[in-house]
């Protein structure tokens, strides 16, 4: 007959649990810290060649500036759990889990604000391709990221093709051969592979939406991605929870380690967090098994554990007291005599009663 499934509470006193959290932490935290450094060199690269011909200022037009952020970000918050794993530090796990918890909490605020003011929303992201549109040909960063959405989402401008009226090479008062056209990637693909025709746009946005179906399309990318989005709901949804549950993981697992080293922590059997109460020097410890991190446990731990006490007689701890006490005067020892008669036990009396009431 098999054995009965432990319980969690018996599960986590052992040290495979303990051994298979701090890792487990460790190696999550070792990932995305990785992930957060290259996050970051990429950011950092695509800045230095932003800042060649810096036009745009907003944070939206500036991906470099974004990829920068969430690197920091990503790469520090990783950083504090890894240490705080490593080293059973309980005050980096608490910091680590806290900022998990807000972040994840204001990712969740954000996209239900998001959701509940879709129109300021819309509106927000408007303005700022509008922006982007004006310097489209100054740059690159986000010429390539709107030409990609164009193509992709079969779409032009921000809210409508019109848009591009607001660029000094498209406005229909200019002069040249982009005047009052958009750009080819708003152009209609008949066919898969054909040459692409760079003015098929010319002379678009002085005419209707009803007669330019067939030459370049009129929806704007906001409402492209939206209507992309409600079409692909599992697509949409699974980028969510890729990108919620993998944070959901680390508050798990950094809470789970938190708690179970408050616990060993307040255990009485469990010496190795007793070091300042112990008053006993860090150079004096015995660390063979401890790892080249100094974070392995030991069954005993680490700390020198005083051997118990033998059982004395009352007599033989009330010899032991004498000899530890100062040699009493004629008024102290008269005080003592009354303290026997009014009681009527002496100090062995007192110890022996003691003893057989434990």
């Amino acid at each position: 007959m098999s054995a009965a499934m432990p319980s969690y509470s018996e599960l986590r006193k052992t040290n495979h649990f303990y051994y298979f959290i701090k890792f487990t932490l460790n190696v999550y935290s070792m990932l995305f810290s990785l992930m957060g450094l290259c996050v970051l060199c990429v950011g950092v690269y695509a800045e230095v060649e932003r800042q060649k011909n810096r036009t745009l200022e907003g944070l939206f037009l500036a991906p470099a500036v974004v990829l920068i952020l969430l690197g920091l970000v990503m790469f520090t918050v990783s950083m504090v759990g890894m240490v705080g794993s490593l080293r059973d530090n309980k005050t980096l796990l608490h910091m680590f889990l806290c900022v998990l918890c807000v972040l994840l909490l204001l990712q969740a605020i954000g996209l239900t604000m998001a959701l509940i003011f879709e129109n300021k929303t819309s509106a927000l992201f408007q303005s700022s391709i509008r922006e982007g549109i004006k310097h489209y040909y100054d740059d690159l960063d986000f010429k390539n990221i709107l030409d990609y959405m164009q193509q992709k989402f079969s779409c032009c401008g921000g809210d409508e093709y019109k848009d591009w009226g607001v660029n000094q090479y498209h406005f229909c008062n200019g002069t040249g051969p982009l005047a009052c056209g958009v750009p080819y990637t708003c152009c209609v693909r008949h066919k898969v592979g054909e040459v692409v025709n760079t003015l098929c746009g010319y002379k678009t946005l002085d005419n209707q939406r009803e007669t330019l179906h067939e030459v370049i399309y009129v929806r704007g990318c906001i409402h492209a991605v939206n209507l992309w989005m409600s079409d692909n709901i599992g697509i949409t949804a699974a980028l969510c929870c890729a990108i919620g549950l993998p944070q959901l993981l680390g508050i798990l697992l950094s809470c789970v380690f938190w708690n179970l080293l408050v616990d060993m922590s307040e255990s009485t059997d469990m010496v190795d967090f007793k070091l300042k109460k112990a008053e006993v020097e860090y150079s004096e410890l015995d660390l063979a098994g401890a790892g080249w991190c100094l974070c392995l446990p030991r069954d005993g731990g680490y700390l020198p554990v005083p051997a118990a006490e033998p059982d004395l007689d009352p007599i033989d701890v009330h010899l032991q007291r004498l000899k530890k006490q100062a040699p009493r005067t004629h008024s102290q020892l008269r005080e003592l005599q009354q303290s026997r008669s009014t009681t009527g036990l002496d100090e062995v009396d007192v110890g022996r009663k003691q003893k057989r009431e434990h």
